[in-house]
């Protein structure tokens, strides 16, 4: 398995990638516009020349950004590539200097067992004035919110008990 940044020939299969977890309700969709867009925010996992995983790291603000479209195929899951897509996004967070990552999430397990902690959403008015405000789930929000510290000690006042 190869870990690498996205080409603009992997477009198409993230978008599919992203589009059959969104149509199950489990993420939020993409479209090819916005996968476009951001593509140079993205990180693939790919397996005899073909996307099994995909993972998305976007900048919010000066010590913040985010895990975005972290999706792996169905039939790869398990093999931890998953794992493996957040590591990269969290090692390029760290290469750029950002003390936080950020995933708001319904796999709460998965990232608190890569040192993910639980936190208010109201903690991250950077993510939610930006992004959270123009979302349709903005006042039934269900999703979790963690974050990864890439540097201990920052923003210890932020995390919350389980």
């Amino acid at each position: 398995m190869l870990i690498r940044k996205a080409l603009i020939t992997d477009v198409d299969p993230i978008h599919d990638l992203i589009q059959g977890f969104a149509e199950q309700g489990l993420m939020l969709p993409r479209n090819h516009r916005s996968l476009y867009e951001h593509l140079q925010d993205f990180t693939v996992a790919v397996i005899d020349n073909k996307v099994v995983g995909t993972a998305g790291l976007h900048v919010l603000w000066k010590d913040l950004s985010e895990v975005r479209s972290l999706a792996v195929s169905t039939d790869q899951q398990g093999l931890g590539i998953g794992h493996q897509l957040v590591v990269a996004t969290i090692q390029e967070a760290q290469r750029m200097g950002i003390d936080q990552v950020l995933s708001l999430t319904y796999q709460t397990k998965f990232f608190q067992k890569l040192g993910f902690i639980l936190v208010r959403r109201d903690s991250l008015p950077h993510k939610v004035w930006k992004d959270c405000v123009y979302c349709k789930k903005f006042y039934q929000c269900d999703e979790t919110a963690l974050v990864y510290y890439t540097r201990s000690g920052v923003a210890v006042q932020q995390k919350i008990a389980d």
